[in-house]
């Protein structure tokens, strides 16, 4: 199994969305608060707000640039904007 992730940092007001080959986010979340994953390293202490669980690898790529794209951030900022706010 495979998952897709929607962390928060409220440091920076954004969501970051991810990938993982495993079925839950946790060593992800560990890479990213832990300064390993470049793209994410100033943005710490992230949460993790939502996870996706898939069949596999590619099905989970797939949910992941969907999330990336213009259809995919308007329906996060729809479903989880309050993180924005609070």
């Amino acid at each position: 199994m495979a998952c897709v992730y929607i962390l928060f940092s409220k440091s920076t007001n954004k969501f970051y969305v991810g990938s993982s080959r495993e079925d839950n986010s946790i060593s992800r979340l560990n890479s990213h608060n832990g300064r390993k994953t470049k793209s994410t390293k100033n943005g710490r202490p992230w949460i993790v707000i939502n996870e996706i669980q898939c069949d596999n690898y590619t099905e989970a790529r797939k949910k992941e640039n969907f999330l990336k794209s213009g259809v995919g951030r308007k329906w996060i900022s729809e479903e989880f904007g309050k993180f924005k706010n609070s």
